[in-house]
C-alpha cells in the first residue's frame, strides 16, 4: 500500500468511521476521492461548524435580548440547535469521546510544528534551488537530515534507498520527491513489522505491570500520569507505583497525578527501598483486581552499576509476585536533548529491557528527526510522543502520521500541483 493511501486511510479513518463522519459522501465516492481531496473533506466540517459558532454568536451580541431568551435558531448539521450553548456543549461531549481519525493527525503536525519550520522549510527550499535530482542534491539532502537529528545510519539508509528508488522510476526532476521520501523514512521506521505501538495487555482480567524508566527531568512522573489518563478513559482501572523514593518530591508529584486521574498510589516514605515500594504495589494490585499497574522507578545515572542493580532488584521482586512482569519496560527520553536521549537509550537499554520508548516534549524541539535514529540504531520502537502539555497530549505513535507532520505543507504543495 502506498503512503498516500496509507495516508488516506489515516486521515478519515476506517469505512465505519467514514459513514459516519461523512454521510454526505458514498463509498464510491470516498474510493474515488484523491489525497488532496480527502484532506478538504475531512477540514470541511470542522471549518462549517466554526463558521456557525462565530456566525451565531455574532448574532447573541447584535440581539438586545437577554441570556435567558432563546438564540435564533441555527443548522448544526443536518440538526437544528437554539443556542451558542448547545453547539458547545455538543462539541466538549463530542471531544470526550473518542477523537476523530483527522484530530489525532492534526496534533502530529501542531506537535512537530518547530521540527517542520525549522527542517522541512530548509527541504523546500533544497526542491525549488534543485530542478533536477542527481548527486548535489542529495548530498544537501543527506547534510539537512543530518542536522535533524535523523541520525547517520538513518540517513545512509535513506539515501541508498532515494537513489534505488530514482533509479527505477527514472526520475528526473525534484517534483513529488518529498512523497518518496517519506514514504521511505516510514518503511525505514516499520521495517515490515505491524502494531508496533500496542501495549503487551494481558488478557482474561490478569494484571498488567508496566515499568518506567529514565533518567530525572525528561517528564517520566506526567507521563506516567496521561498513560493513567489514557487507560483509564479506555476503561481500564489503573494503580501507580512511587517508586522514584530518592528524588526530592518525586512521591508527592506522582501522588497529585493520581489524585488528577483519580487513580490510586501506593507509595512509602522518601527513602524507601523502590523494591519494597514495588513489593506492596504488585500485592495491592492483585488484591483489588487492578487492571493495569504503572511502576515509577528512580532515575539516577551517576553510577550506572548502582542503577542495573536497582532495575535488575526491582524486576525481580515484580516477576518473582507475577511471572513473565514486568509486561513492558518503557523508557522516558526528553526529545529535546537530541543525540544525548539516544546516548541515554543505549544506556538504559544495556542496563534493562526496554521494550518501548515514549518520547516526551516532541512539540519542543526543532530535532524531531530523533524518533528514527532512536528505531533505526537501537531497534526499539517509540511506542508514545508526547506533542502537548494537554492531558490527552500523549499519543500511541504513528509512522505515517509523524511523516505527515514533518512534511504536511510540502506534502500538500505536491498534491495541489498534481491536481491541478
Amino acid at each position: 500500500m502506498s503512503f498516500f493511501k496509507r495516508l488516506k486511510e489515516k486521515l478519515v479513518g476506517s469505512n465505519e468511521e467514514q459513514k459516519v463522519e461523512q454521510p454526505e459522501l458514498g463509498e464510491q465516492q470516498v474510493a474515488e476521492l484523491s489525497p488532496l481531496e480527502v484532506i478538504e473533506e475531512a477540514v470541511k466540517p470542522v471549518q462549517e461548524i466554526e463558521k456557525e459558532i462565530e456566525q451565531t454568536a455574532a448574532e447573541e451580541v447584535e440581539t438586545t435580548s437577554t441570556a435567558k431568551e432563546p438564540v435564533e435558531e441555527v443548522l448544526f448539521g443536518n440538526e437544528t440547535v437554539e443556542t451558542v450553548e448547545e453547539i458547545v456543549e455538543e462539541q466538549v461531549e463530542e471531544e470526550s469521546t473518542k477523537p476523530s481519525a483527522w484530530s489525532i493527525t492534526q496534533k502530529f503536525k501542531a506537535g512537530l510544528e518547530k521540527t517542520r519550520n525549522s527542517f522541512t522549510s530548509k527541504v523546500n527550499d533544497l526542491v525549488a534551488r534543485y530542478r533536477k535530482v542527481d548527486e548535489d542534491f542529495f548530498e544537501e539532502l543527506e547534510e539537512l537530515l543530518l542536522q535533524a537529528d535523523v541520525g547517520f545510519e538513518t540517513v545512509m539508509d535513506l539515501m541508498d534507498k532515494l537513489r534505488y528508488e530514482v533509479q527505477r522510476q527514472n526520475i528526473k526532476d525534484t517534483n513529488g520527491i518529498q512523497a518518496i521520501i517519506s514514504e521511505k523514512l516510514v518503511e525505514i521506521y516499520e521495517s515490515g513489522e505491524e502494531n508496533l505501538t500496542d501495549l503487551n495487555m494481558q488478557q482474561n482480567g490478569d494484571l498488567t505491570v508496566i515499568l518506567f524508566v529514565g533518567v530525572n527531568g525528561v517528564g517520566k512522573t506526567t507521563t506516567i500520569g496521561k498513560l493513567a489518563h489514557r487507560l483509564k478513559s479506555e476503561g481500564k482501572s489503573v494503580m501507580l507505583a512511587a517508586g522514584d523514593t530518592f528524588r526530592a518530591g518525586a512521591i508527592d508529584q506522582l501522588q497529585v497525578w493520581g489524585e488528577r486521574v483519580g487513580v490510586e498510589v501506593i507509595a512509602q516514605s522518601e527513602g524507601s527501598d523502590p523494591a519494597a515500594v514495588m513489593y506492596d504495589a504488585v500485592r495491592a494490585a492483585k488484591n483489588r483486581g487492578v487492571d493495569v499497574l504503572i511502576c515509577d522507578t528512580a532515575g539516577r545515572l551517576q553510577n550506572k552499576v548502582n542503577l542495573m542493580n536497582e532495575l535488575e532488584k526491582v524486576h525481580r521482586v515484580i516477576s518473582r509476585e507475577i511471572p513473565n512482569a514486568p509486561h513492558e519496560v518503557l523508557l522516558a527520553l526528553d526529545a529535546t536533548t537530541g543525540q544525548n536521549a539516544l546516548v541515554q537509550a543505549q544506556m538504559f537499554k544495556e542496563a534493562t529491557n526496554v521494550t518501548g520508548i515514549v518520547l516526551t516534549k516532541l512539540d519542543g524541539t526543532a530535532k524531531g528527526g530523533i524518533v528514527l535514529a532512536i528505531r533505526n540504531k537501537l531497534h526499539i520502537p517509540v511506542k508514545f510522543v508526547g506533542l502537548g502539555e494537554k492531558m490527552d497530549d500523549l499519543q500511541p505513535f504513528d509512522a505515517e502520521r509523524y511523516v505527515y507532520g514533518l512534511f504536511a505543507d510540502g506534502l500538500e504543495k505536491e498534491l495541489k500541483e498534481i491536481e491541478d
